[in-house]
């Protein structure tokens, strides 16, 4: 997954805003003004920071090693970095992007979030 396909995806989420509220570098998506997903528009290989549920955050990190890491200036109990174009199956990236945004998602209050799933 190249920057392009990487940021398609993330905005064909429903509620999904992007924007570069840090730096003009750093590109980050928001749903209902919440970060799921941000990345260095930067950086030599594309490595994105997705939210993660901590205890499969540790699993994925095991299980993958480099691939994925804990959140780079993030909460590392919740985040995790991603290498998203150096080899890691398709399929799982995006399930990593999905994971993240559903976890934002289900966070919300109820109105919130009957508003973005409506």
């Amino acid at each position: 997954m190249n920057i392009e396909e990487f940021r398609l995806f993330c905005l064909s989420k429903p509620s999904v805003t992007e924007s570069f509220p840090f730096d003009d570098k750093t590109l980050v998506f928001k749903v209902a003004n919440k970060m799921f997903a941000l990345c260095s528009l930067e950086s030599e290989s594309l490595t994105v920071n997705l939210k993660c549920d901590p205890e499969r955050a540790i699993q994925l990190r095991e299980e993958f090693g480099e691939l994925i890491i804990p959140g780079f200036h993030m909460n590392k109990k919740h985040w995790n970095t991603v290498s998203i174009d150096n080899g890691l199956d398709q399929n799982l990236v995006v399930e990593l992007i999905n994971h993240s945004y559903d976890l934002v998602v289900k966070s919300l209050p109820k109105k919130l979030r009957d508003n973005i799933i409506n």
